[in-house]
């Protein structure tokens, strides 16, 4: 089955890329970046895994991030966490170590603020620009070329990779200095927590009052319910179908940086918190790989 779905891509001038980390999210969006017409060179710590990426869409593969990096104009990150970041992107075999001053470092893991501003830092301090850019529409949503992206860092440097950023995107925004796209991405997150604990609660009590739910969430989307997660996910609840999308161990991950965020502005966050204990009871019984809208699981 091929990775990607027909994506029209605006012509731009041809880059050498290193891509870094080859997960559900990274796999189409390099690939997209290859079918834009860059030069592309892939890192993944599972080695097959970059071998399929090169056997779909051609560009090459290296052993280390540093020499996936050596000599790229632009290194596109995405991997799972704080820690990851730091392993792929320092030490003598990091990706850092193959650039020149001026090249384009990008992270798209959603991480924490510090680490952003970390990487700004050590950024500047070798010649680097660095972005974050936390990305949000699901695996789906890289497939076809349509994420959303929330991107932290001097303006100039944003302007410089807006157009290849573009290739997996449909939205492109800068957010603010480093660390904006990483705050953006957490308020993105409070907001699907809550929403999707919500539609769990719907499905759930209509299915208890044995009303026909498919027509019900049809109904209900036409009106002020109507949301991205009532349309795509109400059907798959309704079905009990959680073998796709974004996984609940992710969605942990994320909502534990809001949270720790949260402490140190202090915002209220009542209802994240509440709906991150109800995400532990679905890993509890089994689902931490599950698709996020699981929650409804724990009401059945």
């Amino acid at each position: 089955m091929p990775s990607l779905n027909p994506k029209t891509h605006a012509a731009v001038a041809p880059l050498k890329l290193a891509f870094i980390g080859l997960g559900a999210m990274g796999f189409p969006m390099a690939g997209h970046l290859a079918q834009a017409g860059h030069q592309v060179t892939v890192y993944n710590r599972n080695p097959a895994k970059a071998q399929a990426w090169v056997a779909e869409f051609g560009g090459a593969s290296q052993p280390t991030p540093r020499l996936a990096a050596l000599g790229a104009d632009m290194v596109l990150c995405c991997v799972g966490n704080d820690a990851d970041v730091r392993a792929v992107l320092l030490g003598e075999h990091g990706a850092m170590a193959g650039l020149a001053a001026g090249a384009l470092l990008v992270d798209h893991t959603t991480a924490s603020v510090e680490l952003a501003r970390e990487f700004d830092a050590l950024a500047r301090a070798r010649g680097l620009h660095f972005l974050d850019a936390p990305v949000s529409g699901g695996q789906l949503g890289a497939q076809n070329g349509q994420l959303t992206l929330m991107c932290g860092g001097a303006p100039e440097a944003f302007e410089r990779v807006r157009p290849t950023l573009q290739a997996y995107a449909s939205a492109v925004t800068l957010m603010g200095p480093c660390g904006a796209g990483q705050l953006t991405k957490m308020v993105n997150q409070i907001c699907i927590a809550g929403l999707l604990q919500g539609l769990s609660e719907a499905v759930a009590f209509g299915q208890r009052a044995g009303l026909d739910m498919g027509q019900v969430l049809e109904v209900i989307g036409q009106g002020a319910a109507q949301s991205w997660q009532l349309q795509q996910r109400g059907p798959t609840m309704v079905a009990d179908r959680f073998d796709f999308g974004f996984a609940v161990d992710w969605m942990r991950k994320d909502l534990g940086l809001v949270l720790a965020e949260a402490q140190r502005n202090g915002a209220s966050l009542p209802v994240t918190a509440l709906v991150d204990q109800f995400y532990a009871d679905v890993q509890r019984i089994g689902g931490g790989r599950w698709d996020t809208s699981s929650l409804v699981r724990r009401l059945r």
